[in-house]
């Protein structure tokens, strides 16, 4: 298979596997996505959706969320991890938000990532699943499985990011992002990995990997 068929027959198993492609993490506006994001560094979107509720509860707004202190919501997000730092940004985003945005959430990359907390992979989520524009934001899984595949080398996100972005077509970035999001989930985690379930790694797979599993 040349890497033209290989991208191609990735993008159709997973649009065969995915034509409804659902958000992972659940939100009502840019805002509320933007907090959910946010939360979702070094959490787990499960874990996530449990917790968002009871914040957006008692503020679910920039204006009700500068009302709530840090250790307000600090005490509310706890269970997510990383407390101390997320508290902290997501009062001070809201209130940049207020002062900077008229309360919006910002359609740029460049406000985006000026705000506390928020780096590009957040920003890259909220472009995509809140504004629709092109983006292609690189979580654990899309790393592992680009590499798995062969279409990156996996040295970091940066590259990961720019090695899909020269692979596939930029219409589809969204969609694939999230479908490669799911299919890592349930076809090919990093743990619990059976390569018999993992009909793109085991068709199109980087040599390495796939010699690596068979000596397991």
């Amino acid at each position: 298979m040349t890497k033209k068929e290989k991208v191609a027959f990735t993008m159709k198993t997973l649009q065969d596997l995915y034509p409804e492609i659902p958000i992972p993490l659940d939100h009502k506006d840019p805002f509320t996505l933007l907090i959910a994001v946010l939360l979702s560094a070094q959490s787990t979107d499960v874990r996530v959706n449990k917790i968002t509720p009871l914040l957006f509860e008692r503020a679910d707004t920039p204006q009700e969320m500068i009302k709530l202190t840090v250790e307000e919501i600090r005490e509310i997000i706890k269970p997510v991890g990383l407390s101390p730092m997320k508290s902290k940004g997501i009062h001070g985003l809201s209130h940049i938000l207020l002062d900077k945005h008229d309360g919006k959430v910002p359609q740029d990359f460049e406000s985006l990532e000026a705000l506390p907390a928020v780096g590009h992979k957040t920003a890259g989520v909220v472009m995509a699943q809140a504004f629709g524009v092109p983006a292609f934001p690189v979580d654990t899984h899309i790393h592992r499985l680009l590499y798995r595949w062969g279409f990156s080398k996996g040295t970091n996100v940066v590259q990961t990011e720019r090695d899909a972005k020269r692979l596939f077509p930029k219409e589809c970035w969204n969609d694939l992002h999230l479908q490669i999001i799911w299919y890592g989930r349930e076809y090919s985690p990093a743990r619990g990995w059976k390569i018999e379930q993992d009909i793109i790694t085991k068709t199109i797979g980087r040599k390495s990997v796939l010699k690596a599993f068979e000596n397991k």
